[in-house]
This record gives C-alpha cells, structure tokens and sequence, in this order.
C-alpha cells in the first residue's frame, strides 16, 4: 500500500502505477484528498490517493488459502490417526503419509493449467468490471467539476462504463440551455467529451442530456421508415443531410437494421453528412 501525492489525479495514478510496478488497470486506489487550484494561487492542493496493486493482493490472497489448505488438510489427517483404535493406527499412519506427500509433490502442469486459466479468466472479468466502475467514478467526479464552474444550473450527472462506452445522463434545470436550438450545444458538448475521453481512456460516448437523445432517437426511427422500405424493394438507399448526432443515430438504427449491407457516413458538398445502403462489401455502389 502505498500513498501518492501529485497536482491532479491523473498524475497520482500515474505515479502509483509506476511506484508499485503494475499498469493503472491493476491499481486500486481511494481517493484522501481531491486537487483544488484554490483562489488566485492560494489554498492550492495537490491530489492524494492511497493505492495498492490488486494483481500483488490476489497473489498474497492465494498462497494464503492455498497454506490454510495445506495446513487444515494435515490437521484432519492427524485427527484421523489420533480417533482411531490401535489397530487401525499403521493403517491411518501410512494415510497421513500419502497426505503429506500429496501436499508436498508437484503438481499435474496440465491440470494445473487448467484450473488456473478458469481462475484467471474469472480474475480478469472482475477486474475489468471494477476497473469500469472506478473509471466511471473518476469521470463522473471531473464532469461534476466541469459543470460546477459553469453558469448552468446542474444537479444530476451520472456515468456508467459498459463495453468501452461511456454511459453519460446529465440534467438539472438548466439541462435545456446545455442543449441550445437545434441541438448544437448538445453537439459540441458530445463532441468536447468524446474527445476528451476517446484520447485519454480509449472509450466511446452515448451522452443524454434530460431526454434529447431518447427524442432524437425516435425521430430519426420515423425519418428512416421510408429509407427503409426504398432499400427493401431496390436494394439501396441514402438519408438526406443529417447534422451532428442525428447521422451517428441513423447510422447506428440502419446498421441493427441491415446487419448483410453495406451501411456508411458518407460526406456530400459543403461537408455535409448523410447516410447510404447498398450491398456488403461493395462501397463502389455507395454514390446513389
């Protein structure tokens, strides 16, 4: 266990990674103290977290129980020689000596193997699930802090990381001005965040803010009905422009719906977005 003080969090982690040997992924950390710029200089404080490495946890863990397994195995084996009568004392003596040589000869490499993987397997999984929930505490804590600097009022912002997507739903009085006419705060907002964490954390975004992107959602199924049918009866088909969010729904609505077509974003003049259907693996039929 090990605590680390640095200017941001980010740091900290870093540096606890580096002191304890093992990547971020690993780290399991609680938060003492968060950063805080303080007022013109002053009252500045730095980040500190204590951090310990889960993988070196685990390993201590296992040859602990693996020891009280060994341990309790002999004990039950010497209760056995001292219950039983005299008679049957060789008997029970020369099964106390097959236990500890099990105990002490090695072990099957390939069965071994076998329970180790599973093991390991499971290990995996639960790491990479509290991993997810710390990585979805960390970001909804600085997002917090984002939006407590800004002039909005914001009361509700809540993240959940499922399947390297960032699960964003933000609301608060003010959640409509966070959207503006026509969605395009919304878009930059979305743009601004997948940024951010596309670079730092490798992670997709679905942001909702109160029920716009539910709203959009279903709009955009509308719109697609008639695109639909048009690519059921010629076999392709395109949207019209399309802005910000609303391609990446379509997109997203027409690829569940034609999973054997050929489904893209493709960019007209100006820089415009719209999205066209025609047959898989075949992008040269794309300008319809």
């Amino acid at each position: 266990m090990k605590k680390v003080e640095a200017p941001t969090l980010e740091a900290a982690y870093a540096e606890a990674s580096k002191v304890l040997e093992c990547s971020i992924s690993e780290l399991q950390c609680e938060v003492v103290q968060h950063p805080s710029n303080g007022i013109l200089g002053f009252l500045k404080k730095n980040a500190i977290i204590v951090a310990t490495c889960r993988k070196e946890k685990s390993e201590n863990k296992k040859s602990e129980n693996q020891k009280v397994a060994k341990e309790t195995k002999t004990a039950v084996a010497k209760e056995v020689v001292t219950t039983l009568p005299t008679e049957e004392e060789n008997v029970a003596t020369e099964i106390l000596a097959t236990v500890k040589e099990e105990i002490s000869a090695p072990k099957d490499a390939v069965l071994d193997s076998f329970f180790e993987a599973d093991s390991e397997d499971v290990e995996a999984y639960v790491e990479e699930d509290v991993v997810y929930d710390e990585l979805a505490l960390l970001i909804e804590t600085q997002l917090k802090e984002l939006l407590s600097k800004s002039c909005f009022e914001i009361d509700v912002v809540e993240v959940d990381v499922v399947d390297n997507t960032a699960l964003i739903f933000i609301d608060g009085e003010d959640a409509a001005l966070l959207i503006g006419k026509e969605g395009y705060r919304y878009n930059a907002l979305s743009y601004m965040i997948f940024n951010w964490l596309h670079t730092k954390y490798e992670l997709f975004i679905k942001l909702e803010i109160a029920e716009f992107l539910t709203t959009q959602q279903e709009m955009i199924s509308n719109y697609i009905q008639p695109v639909i049918k048009k690519v059921e009866k010629e076999g392709k088909g395109k949207t019209r422009f399309l802005d910000g969010i609303l391609v990446q729904i379509a997109l997203e609505q027409l690829r569940e719906r034609f999973p054997n077509k050929y489904v893209a974003v493709k960019i007209g003049r100006e820089g415009k977005k719209f999205v066209v259907i025609n047959e898989f693996n075949n992008p040269s039929k794309s300008n319809i």
